[in-house]
């Protein structure tokens, strides 16, 4: 039997209309909204989420201002061991930071290898030209990569919200 549109219109009326309209809800079902509706209105500061985002904030920003310091300031020669320096004194500040925490993904060491292969050939490519800024530039951004990583890695924005 194929029901047409008028005919559903009517079934669904008339089912509408013969439908208890006094069904009480259960009792329970109201104490798990006025627990919802509390819990949503309290505000729940937690300090221990901010330190994270306060270091990786920091690290970045130190990052930055370091790396435009010693592409400026510093004689081209040292640049890039001052820069390696640095950058490697916060990979491992983060690394001992982020030791006790759960990795987000398992490759991330894979990544961060290849952002140390790449530091690697950016730094032997700068001992034939050790005044060449694009390539410090590039060396600058591989490390930020790597910090950024590990960051990422430990530290994901969604995980705060």
């Amino acid at each position: 039997m194929k029901m047409s549109k008028t005919n559903f219109d009517d079934y669904l009326n008339e089912s509408l209309t013969q439908l208890d309209k006094n069904i009480p809800p259960k009792k329970e079902l109201w104490n798990g909204i006025e627990r919802a509706i509390i819990a949503n209105n309290q505000p729940t500061i937690n300090t221990n989420q901010y330190w994270p985002k306060l270091t990786a904030i920091a690290a970045c920003f130190t990052a930055v201002l370091v790396s435009t310091v010693l592409l400026f300031k510093v004689p081209e020669a040292n640049t890039a061991v001052a820069m390696s320096e640095f950058f490697t004194k916060q990979k491992q500040s983060l690394l001992v930071q982020y030791q006790s925490q759960a990795a987000l993904t398992d490759n991330w060491q894979v990544q961060l290898q290849e952002l140390e292969d790449a530091e690697q050939a950016i730094k032997q490519t700068l001992e034939n030209e050790p005044k060449n800024k694009a390539l410090l530039s590039m060396l600058a951004q591989v490390y930020q990569q790597q910090l950024d990583l590990i960051n990422k890695v430990h530290a994901p924005r969604w995980q705060h919200i």
